[in-house]
């Protein structure tokens, strides 16, 4: 590796949204930067497709995964900010978009600290991706016309919120166990069993599947899902159900 000695100033790092997977859906300037990287730190839902987009870089796996182990996040930062000491053009490569619970604010505070120049360039969030890819408005006129994005996920240490957002249409990302223990909260607070949603397993990708449930179908539980599962649940799920099947 290059002397940091080597090198009069920090380069630049970009945090760049890859998408819900699919490499064709990641932005143009992502996409350009990418096969101008040095480097490039990725999280472990960037698919091998994707990264076939960098060659010329060294590639760095700092994935994230929930219940399995991976790096620590104050290591990652470590990692960005040792790189842009090292390197001129910096990569931080992130599932979906940096700035939605991407742990974007942890890693622009540790760069911002060590005095790194970074750039956002954002990327197309999944719930985004799965409506699209299930053809699924997250809104509808005189049905649903506010959406709510949460995560059940918390930081270590942390006492989870199991208070739900009070919107038409909610959206759950980190959807697998989380999202079961979800549909029992709802059911206990008197929503109604029978409301619809959708569970998208592998969003965009080859091996994705979904499947339409009811509230009450949820609350028993899922299949196992090997990949990232985001839960689309409200009224409007209904109103497209049923006019699909017309």
């Amino acid at each position: 590796m290059p002397d940091p000695a080597a090198t009069s100033l920090p380069g630049t790092v970009y945090l760049i949204g890859a998408g819900p997977g699919a490499a064709d859906l990641i932005t143009v300037r992502g996409a350009r930067l990418l096969a101008r990287a040095d480097v490039v730190l990725h999280d472990a839902l960037v698919t091998p497709e994707m990264l076939e987009l960098c060659p010329q870089a060294i590639q760095i796996l700092v994935g994230k995964r929930s219940g399995q182990r991976s790096a620590a996040q104050s290591f990652i930062n470590q990692q960005i900010i040792e790189s842009a000491r090292q390197y001129a053009l910096v990569v931080r490569l992130k599932g979906g978009d940096p700035m939605l619970f991407g742990r974007a604010d942890e890693e622009m505070s540790a760069m911002e600290q060590a005095g790194i120049h970074f750039e956002i360039v954002p990327g197309i969030t999944t719930a985004l991706a799965a409506a699209a890819s299930v053809r699924q408005p997250l809104t509808k006129r005189g049905v649903a016309r506010s959406v709510a994005f949460f995560t059940s996920s918390t930081a270590p240490g942390e006492s989870p919120d199991t208070r739900l957002p009070d919107c038409d249409t909610l959206v759950q990302y980190m959807g697998g166990k989380e999202a079961i223990l979800t549909a029992q909260r709802m059911l206990a607070a008197g929503h109604p069993s029978t409301l619809p949603l959708i569970a998208i397993e592998n969003c965009s990708r080859p091996n994705e599947r979904w499947q339409y449930l009811t509230l009450a179908e949820l609350a028993l539980g899922l299949p196992a899902c090997e990949g990232p599962v985001l839960v689309m649940m409200g009224e409007a799920m209904r109103l497209r159900a049923n006019e699909r099947s017309q």
